[in-house]
């Protein structure tokens, strides 16, 4: 569980076994494992569960330095074993190596002691990280693949330690004539380097999983230019400009935070955001987006969020929250794990049992081996990364496709959507509702009409409510601070003006005030038909006429829904709007399931409906009102232009605030979770077939066995495999609809 973004509070272990004595550290700001993302601490280390390298939970210049420079440890280890490996493995095979007779003529005791002289700097220092790991892992009670890797690695350098120096503490039938025992440091030596490759190659792909996170970080401007009080400018550093702060963006550059225009207009390229390639027009009183690229003209904007609180900041820590999240059927393969690991460790000391008692000779030699083989071959490396990094990978992916997946949970559960709620305002329209029609009753003027809603509509929030004072203004009329307003949730408002009552809302608001509204149905039907939201008016509890405020259907939710249909999914549009509109909408995007007339604290409920007849329902929706029905729903879907508290709410934010989304975030989903199948499947097949060849099954048969060196190749291929399938979703077709 973790705070909301912002919040100082922060959960730090949820691992019951490990200390959770940690200082509580900022939202977005830590360090964590990549295999246990429940692990959670205020400063680089280890991982207390497995023993890997923590890394930081948000992107940051410090967190770059930190895995380039793990990333250079590693690498550092590998070269070394390298140098090291090679003459050993010419030396150990010397006798079988043509041309390399005057090695194999060194006496057998003088070659023994040469070769534990290579091999043990590459088993003691390259391989150390391996052992600290596997020590904690013993410790927390948490084996896993270092657990073998350590005891793999371990059991076959101390074995050939004994072997070389006091062979006498063998049985007779494990020496030879000379009365020496056979060493296996080449095979450690090749073992510690082969995973050592392995580590390195996981290592880089990890830093390229991150690559989407760091070119959006990358967007953001390095400087703005503040204005003074007598208009003076002066550039400053982006971290020193506050709330309130008046800055100038020129033509060109990029707006340096979240805030609204006072002055000048221009085209501003919001694709970043929006992924929409048009200029978007920009004029006083508009909202401008940080990081996004000004053109022609100046504008003068007032900043209203900074730092943490943009939008940049917020995508960014969507993505990385989403990355290091763990998706449902990571359990799964995490309980394998758990059940895994102890099984090989049972198998391979069953294997060093059967072939000491029963095997040839020499048997102490072959049951060392396979007993090794098994530990190494079974290493689930493999599998501690099948899910994450695909997960890694799709949410970095998705972002540069103006998708955010919350977490992992959402990544998995989009694709068994088979129900989809639609809000109708802002999501299925453009959210910018006008006003269309005006229509007063008795002596009252339409201006007149017009002023007192505008006045009134004022101090609301309300889409609709924007419309009339917009409308209000651009006729240039004087509007004036409502006093007691009222604001009844899926009714309407009410308040003073200029002394008098006025109410606006639907029908509702109207029959609970005791309005009588003549009833021009033939015309009110008329505009519900056309997609009008009608405005009932009254004015000291008597009617006054009526507004229509319309709203354009979106350019993309015709083809979404098409779409969406296709792929079998059952659509509802679900509005507080009246039959007549909502019905309107729906006929001209081809929905046949229409729930109108629906209040905010009701959508919930039919939601819950809908998931009580075993369907799996996604609720895609914009305002407040959304808010509980966004979470209620098995995954919440926000449209990136609509409010904080919605976006909270949900599990998927659209970043371009169409249906379209949707389409493109249930294709990605659907690649993400064949690609963890296809992970877990290369992670698993290595060691299922392998685990019998190494315990030596095969060679009653057919006189094969399986060489510690090859296991701890196939153990690394199967890792090099799960990566490189991974990094297939950065390059596969996704539809852009």
């Amino acid at each position: 569980m973790r705070g909301k973004p912002g919040s100082k509070q922060h959960l730090k272990v949820v691992d019951a076994r490990i200390s959770t004595s940690e200082p509580v550290i900022p939202a977005g700001d830590g360090w964590t494992c990549p295999m246990h993302p429940e692990v959670l601490r205020s400063s680089p280390g280890a991982c207390p569960v497995c023993g890997m390298a923590l890394e930081h939970t948000f992107p940051a210049p410090e967190s770059d330095e930190q895995e380039e420079a793990e990333f250079r440890a590693m690498r550092r280890r590998l070269v070394f074993a390298v140098a090291l490996t090679v003459p050993l493995l010419i030396l150990a095979m010397s006798e079988m190596i043509p041309g390399l007779d005057a090695a194999g003529r060194i006496p057998h005791a003088w070659r023994t002691r040469l070769e534990f002289g290579l091999a043990a700097p590459v088993c003691l220092w390259s391989a150390l990280t391996f052992y600290r790991r596997a020590w904690r892992s013993v410790r927390a009670r948490s084996l896993n693949m270092y657990t073998l890797i350590g005891l793999g690695v371990s059991v076959a350098f101390l074995y050939s330690v004994v072997a070389a120096f006091a062979p006498g503490l063998f049985p007779p039938s494990s020496r030879g004539a000379d009365g020496l025992v056979g060493v296996y440091f080449e095979a450690a030596a090749v073992i510690v380097t082969l995973i050592l490759l392995g580590q390195v190659l996981e290592l880089k792909a990890r830093r390229r999983t991150g690559a989407a996170i760091r070119a959006l970080l990358g967007l953001a401007a390095k400087t703005a230019w503040r204005l003074d009080e007598d208009g003076g400018d002066m550039e400053v550093r982006l971290d020193e400009v506050v709330v309130g702060d008046v800055l100038l963006v020129r033509p060109g550059e990029k707006v340096p935070v979240d805030g609204i225009v006072l002055e000048g207009s221009s085209a501003v390229d919001e694709s970043m955001i929006t992924g929409e390639p048009m200029p978007k027009a920009k004029r006083t009183g508009d909202t401008v987006v940080g990081a996004t690229i000004n053109g022609t003209g100046s504008l003068t904007v007032r900043a209203t969020k900074v730092g943490a609180d943009t939008m940049l900041a917020q995508i960014v820590r969507m993505v990385s929250d989403a990355q290091r999240s763990r998706a449902p059927i990571q359990r799964t393969a995490d309980k394998v794990a758990g059940v895994f690991v102890p099984v090989v460790i049972a198998v391979s000391a069953i294997t060093f049992a059967v072939w000491g008692l029963i095997g040839p000779e020499p048997r102490m030699t072959h049951a060392l081996i396979n007993a090794v083989a098994v530990l190494i071959i079974a290493c689930p490396c493999a599998l501690g990364i099948a899910t994450p990094i695909s997960i890694m990978v799709a949410t970095g992916r998705a972002a540069t496709m103006g998708v955010l997946f919350k977490d992992a949970a959402a990544l998995e559960t989009l694709r068994s959507v088979d129900t989809l709620l639609v809000d109708k305002t802002g999501t299925l329209t453009e959210g910018s509702p006008f006003v269309s029609t005006i229509r007063p009753a008795g002596s009252l003027a339409s201006d007149e009409l017009l002023r007192l809603v505008g006045s009134l509509e004022s101090a609301s929030e309300h889409p609709l409510a924007a419309a009339v004072v917009t409308a209000a203004r651009e006729k240039g009329l004087d509007l004036d601070r409502p006093e007691e307003f009222n604001s009844e949730t899926g009714k309407g408002v009410t308040g003073k003006v200029g002394g008098r009552l006025v109410s606006a809302g639907n029908l509702k608001m109207m029959e609970s005030l005791g309005v009588d509204v003549p009833h021009h149905q033939e015309q009110v039907a008329a505009l519900r038909k056309t997609g009008q939201t009608i405005l009932f008016v009254a004015v000291e509890n008597r009617y006054a006429g009526l507004l229509g405020v319309a709203d354009r259907i979106k350019s993309t939710s015709r083809q979404a829904i098409d779409e969406l249909r296709r792929e079998g999914m059952r659509l509802i549009m679900l509005t507080g709007d009246d039959e007549a509109t909502a019905r309107a909408v729906a006929d001209e995007l081809g929905i046949d399931e229409v729930i109108s007339g629906v209040l905010p604290g009701d959508k919930a409920a039919v939601i819950r409906s809908h998931q009580g007849a075993q369907r799996v329902v996604a609720m895609a929706g914009d305002g407040i009102n959304d808010a509980p029905a966004l979470a209620q729903a098995d995954i919440g879907i926000a449209m990136g232009s609509g409010t904080d508290v919605a976006i909270e709410s949900a599990g998927v934010t659209l970043l371009r605030g169409d249906l379209g989304g949707i389409v493109r975030a249930r294709a990605i989903s659907r690649r993400t979770m064949t690609n963890i199948r296809q992970n877990l499947f290369f992670a698993f097949a290595y060691n299922m077939l392998g685990v019998p060849v190494a315990a030596g099954l095969l060679y009653p048969l057919w006189g094969i066995l399986l060489s510690p060196v090859i296991a701890a190749a196939a153990m690394s291929l199967s890792s090099v495999s799960v990566i490189g399938n991974a990094l297939r979703l950065r390059a596969a077709r996704i539809s852009s609809s």
